[in-house]
């Protein structure tokens, strides 16, 4: 049952990389039913697509209806151009595709082009909008849980349900359960596959499956989380502790190198997606083994500081169209441009040979200089500085230095025209002046005369109130209006210009693309395949299954470096040898949590599940200590029973390494002799009372666990640790364990002297006490204890 519900498809049932993909698509707000395919003909199979999109990541779920089956893919980071939804589309062909009626302007862009493809005609795939409501989390977590499975006994209750559930759908990924919940709710709008059926039958669904694009590799959160990939921490600072995080020690961290956060960006997206294309993951390892070669070193070094340079450009453009560009937002472009121009010349002295290098180099057309001339000649950086705005150089514009000239000349010349406006005021006025204020023009100010209490006090013959500031009264006069209509809103005119800037530079649009995340990442090591790399760390080469009582250090070293080989990434090993693995699944680490209400042998077998039921020939299992939170004969049978099921695989068994400490696997002969079963230890050597580690990985099997020795290491007392050591010899001769006749004699004076107290403190003058009753309650049960 479990397997039915779990195992994830590679292939979809959509078209292969070779066939013609999907049609001429049609937008339908209020799907209705379709109508049936002619008699006598199969119908061909669809597919649903559901797709979410929300702060950079992507939740996707489908329908096949050739199995009836959901196919779910975990929130994904994207690019704000949707790469990767489009990389689905393609591989699924999806006959229908729902979303939410409240998108972002970037999924609206999508569509809006997804439907213009009129090249896409044999097939025409609906663009279908659901209300937003119907993709709340709530919501979608009730339709998930209470919907009708077949593949789901009728005698399971609601709370083995959640649990089968969860073992199978990752909860913890939002997007991906609003998607789930908003697809389940289309196909019982459009009831698929039971159009003629009675209104009480469902839409069949036989099962849950992961869904991973060709050429990815399937890693779940758990595995990101054990191997230390990712490993997000608060703050230190007091003023981001509420929402800023922060990189731990983490594989991430270690290897970022990159000076601008498109690169960084980059990288993570990289460690999300590892990937099994060879010609990919060859281009990485071709541009990080050219940046080690010494004499690249001075090359590498510039890049780098190049790279320091590069900006978020979309953005700064975003803001000069929404005129809300700041002095440093034109530095920053000038730069940015500068050294997008250095990144080009740079690798255009570079090797061809190399994609990278090949790539900047064309990507970064000659428009680049152009539009560094441009801002140079016109920006001036000296006068923005100093005025805090936006200034343009002279001699550039005619009517912009007439108006500037305007500007500079108005306070002599408005002094003579409030002269003029005094010698028609009334004499109470001692005195005024003509202002000029940005957005609103030009205005008469007198001061507030003390006559002036009320509103209507404020009214003078042939001037306009305007407003009362800081006790002085401002009007319009028939020469201020004069002003306004002959010079207009100078200051306005004159900062509004240059808005209009980019938008008139030539190439500074489409034909010059700026892409600051291809910027070289210089991981230490050597490539994968090579010889002579860092030593200190081996490789430990396992045929299949490695079964052997160690920690959990080998395990963790060898998923790291399986990892670090998937993303294109040097590994630290003297000699690795590694296949394309199709998916990374471990049991090594429990991630408790309140919330999820499993205990912790229930996380264990989830994951544990997860590797039965989704892992191939070419997939990777880490398994460590697994069956150590129940009974100790009931774990080994679990223990033994899945590794026997995937030694019955034969040639199809995935690569696993097994960790634990049960030795009776081995002592009792619980697993089959065969070329797939190899044992591997830890070599020790005891030296006296010492046990010294050599960190070498041998063949065999531990004799021992060499628990009193870890125990004399934690600071246990060395008479506990003797006791412990009395008590295995005694387990493991069959001999009866006796309790210590020290602490058996110490427990009896106890227990005597607490009944000679309590004999004492009895007051036989006391017309309440009931001898009977002291005997029974108090001396009787302390007489066991002491006899």
């Amino acid at each position: 049952m479990a397997s039915v519900a779990a195992t994830p498809t590679r292939t979809p049932n959509g078209p292969g990389p070779g066939e013609a993909s999907a049609s001429f698509p049609t937008v339908a707000s209020d799907p209705g039913p379709r109508q049936p395919e002619e008699e006598g003909e199969e119908e061909p199979a669809e597919i649903h697509l559901c797709v979410l999109w929300n702060s950079g990541y992507l939740g996707i779920a489908y329908y096949d209806t050739s199995d009836s089956t959901i196919h779910f893919m975990p929130d994904a980071p994207d690019h704000e151009s949707l790469k990767l939804l489009q990389r689905v589309l393609d591989e699924i062909d999806p006959r229908s595709v729902v979303t939410s009626a409240k998108q972002d302007e970037n999924m609206t862009r999508f569509l809006g082009k997804l439907a213009s493809q009129e090249h896409r005609e044999p097939k025409r795939p609906e663009i279908i909008f659901l209300p937003s409501v119907d993709f709340g989390l709530e919501i979608s977590k009730q339709r998930l849980l209470s919907g009708n499975y077949s593949f789901l006994p009728d005698s399971m209750t609601t709370t083995e349900k959640i649990l089968f559930l969860s073992s199978i759908i990752p909860f913890d990924c939002l997007l991906m359960v609003r998607a789930l919940g908003g697809l389940l709710k289309f196909l019982g709008r459009r009831r698929i596959g039971v159009e003629l059926e009675d209104y009480n039958v469902s839409v069949p669904i036989l099962g849950f499956k992961k869904f991973v694009l060709t050429n990815l590799v399937s890693i779940d959160q758990d595995t990101y989380s054990v191997l230390q990939i990712f490993k997000s921490e608060s703050h230190p600072s007091v003023y981001k502790v509420a929402s800023g995080l922060k990189e731990g020690l983490s594989l991430f961290g270690i290897l970022n190198r990159c000076r601008c956060k498109w690169g960084e960006k980059l990288l993570r997206l990289w460690f999300t997606r590892p990937t099994q294309d060879l010609g990919e993951l060859n281009s990485r390892l071709d541009v990080i083994q050219f940046f080690l070669l010494p004499q690249n070193l001075d090359m590498a070094q510039m890049l780098h500081r190049l790279l320091g340079h590069i900006k978020n450009v979309p953005l700064i453009l975003k803001r000069m169209t929404l005129s809300h560009t700041k002095v440093s937002d034109w530095q920053v472009l000038y730069k940015t441009v500068y050294s997008a121009l250095g990144l080009r010349d740079a690798c255009r002295s570079l090797p061809q040979s190399i994609q990278l290098f090949r790539d900047i180099a064309q990507e970064f057309s000659d428009d680049l200089h152009h539009i560094a001339s441009l801002i140079g000649k016109v920006v001036d950086f000296e006068g923005s500085l100093a005025e805090n705005r936006f200034t343009v150089l002279p001699n550039i514009d005619p009517e912009i230095d007439e108006k500037k000239r305007r500007l500079m000349g108005l306070p002599s010349f408005l002094t003579e025209v409030a002269r003029k406006e005094l010698e028609n005021l009334d004499s109470r006025i001692p005195s005024c002046s003509v202002i000029y204020i940005p957005l609103i023009g030009f205005l008469l100010s007198i001061p507030r005369l003390p006559s002036m209490v009320e509103t209507s006090d404020f009214e003078i013959e042939g001037l306009d109130f305007m407003f009362l500031s800081e006790e002085k009264l401002h009007y319009r006069s028939a020469r201020t209006k004069e002003l306004d209509a002959l010079l207009g809103d100078l200051h306005c005119d004159i900062r509004g210009d240059p808005a209009d800037a980019p938008a008139a530079m030539p190439g500074a649009g489409a034909g010059s693309r700026l892409d600051p995340g291809v910027g070289p990442c210089l991981p230490p090591g050597r490539p994968v395949g090579s010889c002579q790399c860092r030593s200190g760390l081996r490789l430990l080469k396992a045929p299949l299954l490695p079964t052997a009582p160690w920690g959990t250090n080998p395990e963790w070293q060898v998923g790291l470096i399986t990892f670090m080989a998937l993303v294109g990434s040097f590994v630290p090993a003297e000699e690795a040898e590694i296949g394309a693995v199709d998916a990374i699944f471990t049991r090594i680490h429990s991630c408790e949590s309140i919330s999820l209400g499993l205990s912790t042998f229930m996380i264990d077998l989830n994951q544990v599940a997860k590797a039965v039921n989704n892992a191939t020939e070419r997939s990777l299992v880490l398994v460590d200590e697994f069956g150590k939170g129940t009974n100790t004969v009931d774990g080994l049978a679990l223990l033994a029973a899945v590794i026997r099921h995937w030694l019955a695989l034969g040639p199809t068994c995935p690569h696993v390494f097994v960790a634990t400490n049960f030795l009776s696997l081995v002592q009792l002969q619980l697993l089959p002799r065969g070329p797939l079963v190899q044992y591997l230890t830890m070599e020790t050597c005891e030296d006296g009372d010492d046990l010294v580690f050599f960190y070498q990985v041998c063949e065999g099997v531990a004799r021992a666990s060499h628990a009193s020795h870890t125990a004399a290491q934690a600071g246990l007392p060395e008479k506990l640790i003797a006791r412990g050591k009395q008590v295995s010899d005694l387990i493991r001769s069959g001999k009866p364990i006796k309790p210590v006749k020290e602490l058996l004699k110490e427990k009896q004076m106890e227990n005597c002297q607490t009944l000679v107290d309590k004999f004492l403190k009895l007051d036989l003058e006391d017309p309440s006490l009931d001898l009977d009753i002291f005997m029974s309650q108090e001396v009787l049960p302390a007489a066991t204890t002491i006899l």
